[in-house]
């Protein structure tokens, strides 16, 4: 289950980034790539696990899931697509190349800061 590095690895992001602005954080959001192989599911439930009795307990994790798009080498037309039909609708081309779909990125840390004393 290569979910549970990468909630790993998200989570020793999550470390550095409060670690470098001494603040909290409440959020994290990831785009996952429909290519990429990661179960949005699994993932969940492994940050989840990996984040129990720690400080980041709590912290919301979103997934934003990412459909895989083509772009036509023809007529540069874009159109996301379902298992490999890659044929661009507009003009029926065959000659088309993935743009999309593959993303595995921390799109964003959202982060509380400290109380002032």
């Amino acid at each position: 289950m290569h979910e549970l590095g990468i909630a790993s690895s998200i989570i020793e992001r999550m470390e550095r980034t409060a670690r470098e602005q001494n603040a909290r954080v409440t959020k994290v959001g990831v785009r996952i790539g429909e290519l990429s192989a990661v179960d949005p599911d699994a993932l969940s439930f492994g940050f989840e696990v990996l984040t129990k009795d720690t400080p980041f307990e709590g912290v919301k994790l979103e997934i934003e899931f990412c459909r895989r798009v083509q772009r036509c080498r023809d007529c540069a037309h874009q159109f996301e697509t379902e298992a490999m039909f890659t044929e661009c609708p507009q003009c029926g081309s065959l000659h088309t190349l993935c743009i999309g779909g593959d993303e595995l990125d921390i799109a964003y840390i959202e982060v509380e800061d400290p109380v002032c004393a």
